[in-house]
């Protein structure tokens, strides 16, 4: 497949008190691939550097070394007018319902205001607020109502009809359902799926659960420490990992089996003194 989005040997430093050129790397070395209508599953503990390559390929994170290609395109350094005009092309899902929704808005200005930024006319925006809601599985009254009069998961339907609004080919989607209960996390993972296939929109999706992945992604990426360290089918990751890094992460997922909970937390303490060991 021909890749839409193309990650190549990006690096990436936060500036600290001292030199750039001195802080610490958060991004070394990454390199992936997107195809288009592809879910790619990037998972990692906090701090692995899930999170600050999808601030990177949305421009909101300056790399200090590598590429990043967008349909042959280089988005890399891309600033001001050219990347407000090419944020239609890759849109964004965050993390927290509650937060990423302006409270003092009501839905369908929520909806229509990124269709507004890229200059379509209020009324043509206004006619798109029902056709979104409707791919989100709302009723078309929402659009009258504020952020407050919805539950977790209807606030996050929201949030990804507004990623849908100027149909874009890519979304970031930053630990979309981990703030949700897993009842309305398999919801909200169904229905992307389901978007995705009526759309072909592509994902990357960042998390930190091996297990959220399995169900949405066709392949998995693995980020430990800035780099990463595994990548295959989501399958093959999440069934028979290998790296020691990605063992771990599968131990670590919770299980109603308080046996078996307490087998893989002394699964992982081992596999920590042994690497801490190996150091």
């Amino acid at each position: 497949m021909t890749a839409l989005l193309t990650v190549a040997d990006l690096r990436l430093r936060y500036p600290g008190r001292g030199f750039k050129s001195t802080a610490p790397e958060v991004l070394r070395g990454v390199s992936l691939e997107i195809a288009e209508g592809e879910t790619l599953g990037l998972v990692g503990e906090s701090g692995s550097g899930k999170s600050t390559l999808g601030r990177a390929v949305l421009g909101l994170a300056a790399p200090t070394a590598g590429k990043i290609t967008f349909d042959g395109a280089d988005i890399t350094h891309l600033t001001g007018q050219k990347r407000r005009s090419f944020a239609k092309q890759i849109q964004v899902i965050f993390q927290d319902p509650y937060s990423s929704l302006n409270p003092a808005m009501q839905i369908a200005d929520i909806l229509t205001e990124p269709v507004l930024a890229q200059g379509t006319s209020r009324a043509d925006a206004r006619r798109s607020v029902k056709t979104l809601l409707d791919q989100v599985g709302l009723p078309a009254d929402s659009a009258e109502r504020y952020p407050r009069e919805f539950s977790g998961g209807q606030r996050q339907r929201v949030a990804i009809a507004r990623a849908l609004a100027l149909k874009p080919r890519l979304i970031v989607c930053d630990e979309p359902v981990s703030a949700l209960d897993l009842t309305t996390q398999a919801r909200v993972l169904d229905l992307l799926i389901e978007i995705q296939r009526s759309t072909g929109v592509a994902y990357l999706f960042i998390t930190h659960d091996l297990h959220v992945v399995r169900h949405i992604s066709h392949r998995v990426a693995v980020m430990y420490r800035g780099e990463l360290v595994e990548t295959g089918t989501a399958a093959d990751v999440t069934s028979k990992p290998q790296h020691e890094y990605t063992q771990s992460l599968l131990l670590a997922a919770p299980t109603s089996d308080p046996d078996r909970q307490r087998e893989r937390r002394e699964l992982r303490r081992e596999m920590r003194r042994a690497a801490a060991a190996s150091a």
